[in-house]
């Protein structure tokens, strides 16, 4: 294997907006499959650092470096609201998951986790499958999310989660859990997405999808009776839920002034683009559920899980989820602030109250 495993040190590194308190960044680069990858390691204070791998074909190694930073110390504070023993990191290889993945390359990332002893777990992410995690399993115990390590396919749960969440802010705002009759625009279709649409339809609520891989669009209208939009449209049409379950950034100056619905809860990671972007939509009179407390379903499924298939103490941490975020909310009234800035409050406390470095 011709390969580089390098620590990140450049300036320009340290420099970064987002770098913060990250602990270790490491690039991965391998010849003979062609894998590049971006480890990030956030924080370690409640433990070992766990947080999925990405592929994505980014534009340029610095938008994945972004991605990277961003994601796992997101992953830090959602396993520390989620109430794990698990610190937080991420990993992103810079590929197409439906053109460049392959079983060669997913062993050489199993294979530079490994150089990482334990000091960062990995799991599923988007462009990556159970399978994928198989893979990754050959080379490397340090993974969460495959047949041995309990129950596989963390997409589920994830799912659930959100799905709780968003009753959970329907009750916040309009003072009625029923979904029945409320209207949801679902921006995103994928393992998350699609099944948090069944369930809202399976409730008795109106769906708008949108994704840009079209079948699973035709499959949502054919099988929930959903109206299509869009994905670019799916933040300004009439809802009373706006769900983003693609992509991160999603929320900002921009489309923020155009959504029209007046919660906005669902699966994607780093919905905001900036701090600000919260303020803004409090402001705006819109319920904001923090994204890394309604979509910790995921995390929680792999973190606890035991081989054997028994669930139930996952779904139970998972159901919770939905009173994570009443708590949430309440505290937000009381303390006049945006529920993100809670739920960071919230997490930070338990960081702080753990042990140093």
């Amino acid at each position: 294997m011709n390969a580089i495993h390098t620590t990140v040190h450049h300036t320009a590194v340290f420099d970064h907006p987002e770098m913060e308190d990250h602990e270790n960044i490491v690039i991965v680069q391998d010849a003979d499959t062609g894998l590049k990858a971006i480890i990030a390691v956030h924080d370690t204070r409640l433990g070992p650092a766990l947080g999925g791998c990405r592929i994505w074909p980014y534009a340029t190694p610095s938008e994945a470096l972004n991605d990277a930073l961003r994601l796992s110390r997101g992953m830090t504070y959602k396993n520390s609201l989620a109430g794990l023993e698990l610190g937080g990191g991420k990993a992103v290889i810079i590929a197409d998951p439906r053109k460049d993945k392959s079983v060669a390359l997913m062993e050489a990332f199993g294979r530079h986790v490994e150089r990482l002893s334990g000091t960062y777990i990995t799991a599923e992410d988007v462009g990556v499958s159970p399978v994928d995690m198989e893979a990754v399993a050959r080379h490397t115990e340090h993974v969460r999310g495959t047949q041995a390590t309990g129950l596989g396919d963390p997409s589920p749960y994830t799912a659930v989660g959100v799905f709780e969440g968003i009753k959970a802010s329907v009750v916040h705002v309009f003072g009625d859990p029923s979904l029945s009759g409320r209207t949801v625009s679902v921006q995103g279709l994928g393992h998350v997405g699609f099944d948090v649409a069944r369930q809202l339809h399976e409730a008795g609520a109106n769906l708008i999808v949108s994704d840009i891989y079209k079948p699973a669009v035709q499959k949502a209208v054919e099988v929930f009776g959903a109206k299509t939009v869009d994905p670019a449209d799916a933040h300004k049409v009439e809802a009373d839920v706006f769900a983003p379950c693609a992509l991160g950034a999603g929320l900002n100056a921009r489309t923020i002034p155009e959504i029209k619905a007046r919660i906005v809860a669902g699966a994607a990671n780093n919905q905001l683009q900036t701090p600000a972007d919260g303020v803004a939509l409090k402001n705006r009179g819109i319920l904001y559920a923090p994204d890394y407390a309604i979509n910790a379903g995921g995390v929680i499924s792999i973190a606890l899980a035991k081989p054997g298939g028994n669930d139930q103490e996952v779904r139970e941490k998972t159901i919770a989820i939905g009173d994570t975020l009443t708590r949430i909310y309440d505290r937000a009234v009381r303390e006049n602030a945006a529920p993100e800035q809670i739920a960071d409050r919230m997490a930070e406390e338990r960081l702080t109250a753990a042990r140093p470095i």
